[in-house]
């Protein structure tokens, strides 16, 4: 059968489902996680290492605590850890039970190592961890070790399971198994590998991990290509692919470790690089975009008629959208600017140099309430301007629909403004020849060609609120121009930013009231719509009418939040911005789009809650005007603490690790207001996965590879990548060849994709 699957995927990597001790049944669980090949399989990293030398046998871990604590009567040294490390026992399970009632009980489990035996003990969870072990696995447990009562224990220790329970008599040996036992003694580190409950139940915990990359490498790794060029990896002093894996995987030394898997780091980003690479120059090769003439006399007629002057960093972006339009190359640009900074009018200018020259442009945003919001705001700017803009929601009577789509397919439609509706068949342009995408990562990329699609290679700009950090600018948008808008109107004050406790609401309520007695306008944000019997969250319905009835009964308040119509939703923000509402409590439907200027304190319920691209966001509603505007978070950290109390013990470390996080978010939103040091720390606290929290934006993912920790090593392939494009950009010179087909069976399925933005 090995054979025939070989002969089936000549070219390609071998289906994991072949490799021994997997199997097809075996191989679903895998391809749920995304390993669906040997390579895939090779690349799923070890979380860590269990390093030999930081290993004792119980009876010296006995000896040196004894020591240490007679040193410590004595006076002689201070008690602490064994040598200033945290010691690593590896043992098998004796025996474990309960002991004790109620709250006062305790799971205790006794571990062996044929050197002596000592406890491990569990306050709290019991029900829980008298269910989670088996006698006879064998565990690696580390921390602090203690004498109570003349025996020697962990408390709370942190585990690896290493390998199941001893296999019964008569049953045949796994010898695998027994060469990792051996390599646990004898080897200088044992790679420990994630898992989940749903993998360790068809046998890839930790050690079935082990067994199945160790038979993957012993049989296939011969087969493994490295198709990295040798000019690359003699001057960045790599070693090769297979010498590479490993080392990842059963190093044996700490070099070889960090040698492996700086190597396939680097393999990672330099594959994803050298795609974005080749889009970047096929783009560049095509010479049927749209020269525009950019000298647009209505775009002039907009920049006299602002009411403000444009910033620096607004001209020096206009004259860079306009070089590009110029251009005969369709344009690919990335436009970010802070919340407020600006990137509405200068989108609006490079529009109207599209209309002059006789094309037509398309504003397209996530959302109907955003899509609304900038279709009032593009109409305001344009006044009595020549141009007539159009709104394409999927909300929309039959008949208005059938007005819009007929103003597009005629032309009479200069700008059209919508959200996904716009990639409805039924929606044709006359001659459209520029595309604004706002918030380019809640589309997936298959909208955004279909988009493209419907003019002849129009110019694409892409713009974000979203303050987005360099390293993860070179991996999501590596293919497009950047320009950014580093400077806030000259009008605008810093916004003030305080955490508050919920003890402190009555304080914030008056102060809220004082902004209102002098003329202001005020948000109250909450995280939910109504109250949820799971989640011990603020509701925006019930808060809305206590706030009205207890608090705020002299003045006007209304509600906003996603599930309203978009005549609900027009009818409460048209009160809002004429100053008829006081108040207006809202969800995050508020996030992005909304623009009052007389709005200046924004209170955010619960903020522990929210994300904290998120708050800034948020935060970015106020501080539209020359008053000076706050922002107060008020938060609830009791709840956060008793939670972090409740449930297993892992689930109280979850709580726990998550309230952290949430301090973190709190005290870098009050620190800063600078949108790309908040980008940062987002990106640092959530990873590059979650960044963007949606897996149509396109972003990578990379196994062994961390585009924050590792972003010297992305650099360096990005450099790389480019630079081989630059030269050879065919792929035809002899030592890029193997890379060339590796790419063509690799990522046969995503090419007719390169080219969209």
């Amino acid at each position: 059968m090995k054979s025939e699957a070989k002969a089936e995927t000549k070219g390609q990597p071998l289906p994991v489902q072949y490799v021994k001790g997997i199997g097809p049944r075996r191989s679903a669980a895998l391809e749920a996680i995304g390993i669906r090949t040997v390579l895939d399989l090779y690349f799923y990293a070890p979380r860590r290492y269990l390093d030999r030398t930081s290993i004792l046998a119980i009876r010296d871990l006995r000896r040196e605590v004894s020591r240490e604590r007679l040193e410590a009567l004595k006076g002689e040294a201070a008690p602490g850890f064994v040598g200033g490390r945290t010691p690593t026992v590896v043992g098998q399970i004796r025996s474990f039970r309960v002991l004790g009632f109620g709250a006062k009980s305790r799971f205790v489990l006794v571990l062996s190592d044929g050197t002596g035996s000592m406890q491990c003990v569990w306050f709290g969870g019991v029900h829980y961890w008298k269910h989670a072990f088996a006698v006879g696995e064998t565990l690696a447990v580390t921390g602090q070790p203690t004498f109570f009562g003349g025996t020697l224990q962990f408390v709370h220790p942190e585990f690896d399971r290493i390998a199941p329970p001893e296999t019964e008599e008569g049953s045949p040996v796994d010898q695998t198994a027994v060469d990792w036992g051996k390599a646990l003694h004898t080897g200088g580190f044992v790679p420990l590998y994630p898992s989940s409950q749903e993998l360790a139940r068809v046998g890839f915990d930790s050690a079935g991990f082990r067994r199945v990359i160790y038979s993957a490498i012993k049989d296939h790794l011969n087969e493994v290509e490295d198709v990295l060029p040798p000019d690359i990896r003699a001057a960045r002093r790599l070693v090769s692919l297979p010498d590479a894996i490993r080392m990842a995987h059963f190093p044996r030394a700490e070099e070889e470790m960090e040698r492996g898997l700086a190597r396939l780091k680097y393999e990672e980003f330099f594959q994803f690089q050298i795609k974005l690479a080749l889009k970047r120059r096929w783009s560049r090769e095509k010479a049927d975009g749209i020269p525009f003439n950019v000298r647009s006399s209505l775009a002039r007629s907009l920049v006299d008629s602002l009411p403000f002057e444009l910033t620096r960093a607004q001209t020096r972006v206009v004259r860079e959208i306009s070089s590009d339009m110029e251009s005969a190359k369709p344009m690919n640009r990335l436009l970010q600017g802070d919340v407020g900074s600006g990137k509405t009018v200068v989108s609006l200018i490079a529009m109207l140099i599209a209309i002059e020259n006789g094309y037509q442009a398309v504003f397209m945003a996530p959302t109907e309430i955003l899509a609304e919001q900038h279709f009032k705001t593009l109409s305001s700017l344009l006044g009595r301007m020549p141009v007539t803009i159009r709104l394409l929601v999927g909300a929309q009577r039959t008949t208005l629909r059938r007005d819009v789509l007929e103003d597009v397919r005629s032309g009479r439609a200069g700008i059209v403004v919508g959200t996904h509706a716009l990639f409805e068949k039924d929606v044709e342009f006359a001659n459209l020849g520029f595309v604004v995408i706002d918030e380019q990562h809640r589309f997936g990329v298959v909208q955004r060609a279909s988009l493209r699609q419907k003019g002849r290679n129009p110019d694409v700009l892409v713009m974000t609120a979203t303050p987005i950090p360099r390293t993860l600018s070179l991996t999501l948008y590596g293919d497009l121009d950047v320009s950014v808008i580093d400077e806030l109107p000259k009008n605008r004050k810093p916004i003030k930013t305080v955490l508050r406790d919920e003890s402190q609401k009555e304080a914030v309520y008056q102060f809220v009231r004082d902004q209102v007695n002098a003329g202001r306008q005020a948000y109250f944000v909450y995280p939910l719509i109504e109250e949820s019997e799971k989640v011990d969250l603020k509701a925006a319905t019930v808060h809305c009418a206590e706030l009205q009835e207890k608090v705020f009964p002299d003045l006007r308040l209304a509600l906003l939040h996603g599930r309203m119509t978009g005549e609900e939703k027009d009818s409460v923000m048209g009160k809002f911005v004429r100053k008829e509402t006081d108040i207006l409590v809202a969800t995050t439907v508020i996030e992005v789009g909304i623009d009052v200027s007389n709005a200046t304190v924004m209170v955010v319920e619960n903020a522990e809650r929210f994300g904290l691209a998120q708050l800034h966001q948020l935060r970015g509603r106020v501080g539209r005007g020359s008053d000076q505007s706050f922002c107060i978070l008020l938060t609830s950290s009791w709840n956060a603490r008793r939670a972090a109390r409740a449930g297993t013990p892992e689930a109280a470390q979850l709580a726990l690790d998550q309230h952290r996080l949430a301090e973190r978010r709190l005290a870098t939103i009050v620190e800063t207001t600078d949108g790309f040091v908040i980008a940062e720390v987002d990106l640092e606290l959530r990873g590059p996965g979650d960044y963007f929290g949606t897996r149509q934006s396109g972003m990578p993912e990379f196994r062994v590879g961390n585009i924050v920790a590792d972003a010297t090593i992305l650099q360096d392939a990005r450099a790389d990548a480019f630079s081989l494009v630059e030269h050879d950009p065919r792929l035809l010179a002899p030592d890029h060849r193997a890379l060339a087909e590796s790419l063509r069976s690799t990522f046969r399925g995503q090419l007719a994709l390169l080219e969209v933005g």
